[in-house]
């Protein structure tokens, strides 16, 4: 059996800016939070759950996607409607969008969702199983969270 992860740790440079997403807008919960010498950090997930992102406030500069690392980070929700209820949510904040509105998985399928990023540049998503029906999807031969 291979393993399973335990949780996504990402370096950040203003921990107050990415909870003010992850939790305010994304809704996790801080499960713990701390702070050694001028690094800060935070993990994040479900009261009465385990950590499923931990926030690292050490990083200087951008996400850099043409380096080798974390291409993006995928969250599910049950239904298209909640991911619409996000897309909404994180554009009333000015969070950058990666394509406009939800998009298809794939040309044809029946998954997908939003894609957008952090306020360090780190790509997400956040998709449903079932919904997008009729959504373009950005590239015919590739998935969509491929490329962007």
């Amino acid at each position: 059996m291979a393993p399973r992860i335990a949780h996504t740790g990402l370096n950040v440079t203003d921990l107050d800016r990415s909870l003010a997403l992850y939790r305010d807008l994304l809704g996790f919960a801080v499960l713990a939070e701390g702070k050694e010498d001028d690094q800060r950090w935070a993990m994040l997930g479900e009261i009465g759950g385990p950590p499923l992102v931990t926030l690292w406030q050490q990083a200087q500069g951008s996400y850099d996607s043409g380096r080798p690392g974390l291409h993006h980070l995928a969250f599910t929700v049950d239904s298209i409607d909640r991911v619409r209820d996000y897309e909404s949510a994180l554009r009333a904040a000015g969070v950058e969008f990666a394509y406009e509105g939800v998009v298809a998985h794939r040309e044809g399928g029946t998954s997908g969702g939003i894609f957008f990023h952090d306020p360090d540049g780190i790509r997400l998503e956040i998709s449903a199983p079932l919904g997008p029906d009729g959504a373009p999807a950005p590239h015919t031969a590739a998935p969509t969270c491929g490329f962007f």
